[in-house]
């Protein structure tokens, strides 16, 4: 069986290392170097030739991360390596997985094509904003699920009138997954945005009185959606808000936003590494997901059963 080797490229480095440990192994050598014009040049100080290479890079901004993991890619590749497995816990540009006006790129697609062509034959990622984004590859696309660290962080909470809420629409079927584990109901906020970030109007479809209430989203950017549906909810009675988000992107005034908002608790993973500290925001670690899911791949072994579980 070929060996397995496991690279982090600069920005997901602090994840990678936790990954190759609770894989039992190193994170192996490469230098990413640049010149003084900040063009990217990675080195490999490792052999790859016939082994199976993970490469750890989650391509959130800068699109430097982007970059770098084609070049490490296309590496590996004129390494002679066997098999290049790309970990991106998160996927960037996600959200521009259509045309929904005229004239606009789809972006999730663009980036599917650029990391096919550079060489990888897989994917592994986690939550991606819209699961049919996967269709966009014609390559393997393992789509790990984050509620397989949020469930059991949910149930230690021990909330005794446990409702899960949508913060809109479109995260409908997230909010439903969950509350099926937990046989619980669920609630929508629906809301209208006059443009990208900024939320005109929300409402709240269900009745929340009394109830501990869990937003279930994949993103978390500004924060506006998430604060504004916390306090929302607060005014339809709920005892308590919380809300559950993969990506802590958390752009512009995020930070602020959170810690002024109605909600008690951001729950996150680190796929994202957070910028600054925040009280309220907690975070789990992707690192035994990806690293029982690189076992379980390079074992030719089925891994169905790290996704949503009750």
């Amino acid at each position: 069986m070929s060996a397995v080797k496991i690279f982090s490229g600069t920005n997901s480095r602090y994840l990678a290392e936790q990954i190759a440990h609770c894989y039992g192994t190193t994170l192996g050598d490469v230098d990413i170097l640049k010149f003084s014009d900040g063009e990217i040049a990675p080195n490999f100080n490792d052999s790859v030739r016939g082994c199976d290479v993970f490469l750890v890079q989650s391509t959130f901004a800068p699109a430097d991360n982007l970059m770098e993991l084609l070049l490490m890619i296309d590496a590996c590749r004129r390494a002679s390596a066997k098999y290049v497995t790309v970990v991106a816990p998160y996927f960037g540009y996600a959200r521009q997985d259509r045309k929904d006006k005229p004239r606009v790129p789809i972006g999730a697609k663009l980036v599917a094509n650029l990391l096919t062509a550079a060489g990888a034959n897989r994917l592994m990622t986690c939550d991606l904003h819209a699961g049919q984004i996967q269709g966009f590859f014609d390559i393997p696309v393992d789509h790990m699920d984050g509620s397989y660290i949020f469930v059991p962080y949910i149930k230690s909470l021990n909330l005794e009138n446990l409702i899960f809420a949508a913060p809109d629409v479109g995260g409908t079927g997230r909010a439903r997954n969950f509350a099926k584990v937990f046989t619980a109901d669920m609630v929508i906020c629906d809301k209208h945005r006059k443009r990208a970030n900024e939320v005109a109007s929300m409402q709240v479809i269900g009745d929340v009185e009394g109830k501990d209430v869990i937003l279930v989203d994949d993103i978390c950017d500004t924060g506006g959606t998430l604060c504004k549906a916390a306090s929302l909810l607060k005014e339809k009675g709920a005892n308590s808000v919380r809300a559950v988000c993969t990506h802590p992107v958390l752009s512009g005034k995020a930070y602020d936003n959170i810690a002024n908002s109605e909600l008690e608790e951001l729950i996150v993973t680190d796929s994202i590494p957070l910028k600054q500290e925040c009280e309220k925001i907690k975070v789990l670690s992707v690192a035994d997901l990806f690293s029982r899911a690189i076992r379980k791949l390079h074992d030719n072994e089925s891994i169905s059963s790290l996704f949503l579980r009750d």
